[in-house]
């Protein structure tokens, strides 16, 4: 688990005598935002109880960010007296409050069945204190209509989408499966809510979907409307994984903030950046040569460090950045500017348990190979563990993403890693025949990568991008000039 410390100032006193007269003056804690991207977190435990004395610099909660576990640092002296947010909470908003604290201890007792006043809460309920509704959210309420004008075509049209249907949630749930507008059920619970039973008589009464086929059909044409903020076409998706999870055994595992932040960051990339796609054949053994002759010198007796191809590879990118400056930018549309970066700042693209992370290796213009080698080892050994700084793996001007130890892929792309301008996609080597009349077979062998780039074609013209390769390709087959 990371421990990162970040105070955060958070806390807000509130005087609520004029008030309340049974409550003695108190404080709130806020959730922090303990990353730049962080707009909600997971409380993931207390490591302080009610009652308890607060001092500064006392960690008193562990928050999980988008990409890490973080030490909430507190920065007052008092009594925690209150808390509001349980742990184990999800999705817990920046800024929602969390707890209460006051200064003197004898006023924690009068704090013992507290609640915030409404004008100091957040109106929206959190996940962990919300309890499921008995009315459909609005983009259920879509997908019953989209499902029922394929199921039901003599009906008339749904009724707008505000329209209030009580259903208990197994009821729901098995409407789904079966694609069934409830709508066209009539309930015999409480208030005419819609039951179990209820759904099992509708499709005893032979109305409900006629296939699942038919309804997955719908989903594949149905408009992308918006209802209540999320699409109608996302909901129409879930309706028919339910509908496949009927008949097919499945296991579900929660999102987590951090598959989160990729899968938005990744979709923000697609959506909003018009790249394109470069690839070279790369011949890569001179580079195999000079790797084992420094991991062989005599000098290296200890074994101090030992070069891979990637280590290579990554000072590579920095001398063709340096002669191609354009590659080493990012597009920043608030501030109408490219801004083009001095030094080479390298992510390294790193599969961990949780997802996949990017450490940088900075400054790598001005390092040599043994310092890369043995930073690279030191953060990809750490991200696997999740004891990164943010500061180690928020940021980078270009990103390489190698997938050369897996012998099965000979060549693929990578997307951009915003705000970052370019990324490198590095298959396996392969081991090639070419011509040699010098050889008495005619022909030798030659061991060959090859490197994809992708580059945001609004910083980095098609021909500049073709630049910056030709310039990588000469490097590696001259590898002899990493050295100048």
């Amino acid at each position: 688990m990371l421990r990162i410390v970040r105070s955060a100032p958070t806390i807000t006193r509130c005087n609520l005598l004029r008030l309340y007269s049974s409550y003695p003056s108190y404080s709130i804690i806020n959730m922090p935002a303990l990353s730049p991207t962080m707009t909600h977190g997971n409380l993931a435990s207390w490591t302080k109880k009610e009652g308890e004395q607060l001092s500064v610099g006392d960690v008193i909660a562990e928050v999980e960010t988008d990409k890490a576990t973080m030490d909430f640092e507190f920065q007052d002296d008092g009594y925690l007296a209150k808390i509001l947010v349980n742990q184990g909470a999800k999705d817990v908003p920046v800024n929602k409050p969390i707890a209460i604290y006051v200064e003197d201890e004898a006023d924690v007792q009068a704090f013992k069945d507290f609640k915030l006043p409404a004008n100091e809460s957040e109106t929206a309920p959190t996940p962990a204190d919300s309890t499921p509704a008995a009315t459909p959210s609005a983009s259920e309420t879509v997908v019953e209509q989209q499902v029922a004008k394929q199921t039901t075509p003599s009906r008339q049209s749904a009724p707008a989408t505000g329209t209030r249907i009580l259903a208990s949630p197994l009821a729901k749930a098995m409407a789904l499966e079966n694609g069934i507008a409830l709508k066209n059920v009539t309930g015999t619970g409480p208030s005419g809510r819609i039951v179990k039973k209820d759904i099992e008589e509708y499709l005893k009464s032979g109305q409900g979907a006629t296939s699942s086929v038919s309804a997955a059909t719908t989903a594949s044409t149905a408009a992308p409307a918006v209802a209540g903020g999320v699409s109608a076409s996302a909901s129409v998706n879930s309706t028919i994984a339910q509908m496949i999870a009927a008949s097919n055994p499945y296991t579900d595992t929660e999102i987590s903030n951090m598959r989160n932040i990729i899968g938005s960051r990744l979709l923000e990339s697609t959506q909003t950046i018009p790249s394109y796609i470069v690839s070279s054949d790369i011949s890569v053994t001179k580079l195999l040569r000079l790797r084992q002759s420094l991991n062989n010198d005599p000098a290296n007796k200890n074994n101090d460090y030992k070069l891979s191809i990637n280590d290579i590879l990554v000072k590579a990118i920095s001398l063709a950045v340096k002669r191609v400056p354009e590659v080493n930018t990012c597009w920043l549309e608030k501030e109408n500017v490219i801004r083009q970066f001095e030094n080479v700042d390298v992510s390294v693209a790193v599969a961990t348990p949780t997802g996949l992370i990017t450490p940088i290796v900075k400054n790598v213009n001005s390092k040599g190979l043994v310092s890369i080698s043995n930073e690279v080892k030191d953060l990809v050994k750490r991200a696997r563990i999740n004891k990164l700084n943010p500061e180690e793996f928020q940021g980078g001007t270009i990103c390489i993403s190698n997938l050369g130890m897996n012998n099965a892929v000979s060549m693929f792309t990578s997307i951009i890693n915003p705000p970052q301008s370019a990324i490198l996609a590095v298959g396996t080597t392969k081991r090639i025949p070419v011509e040699d009349v010098t050889s008495k077979n005619g022909f030798t062998f030659n061991d060959v990568i090859t490197i994809t780039g992708t580059f945001d074609h609004r910083t980095i013209d098609g021909a500049k991008g073709g630049e910056f390769m030709h310039a990588l390709k000469t490097i590696i087959e001259n590898p002899l000039q990493l050295l100048l």
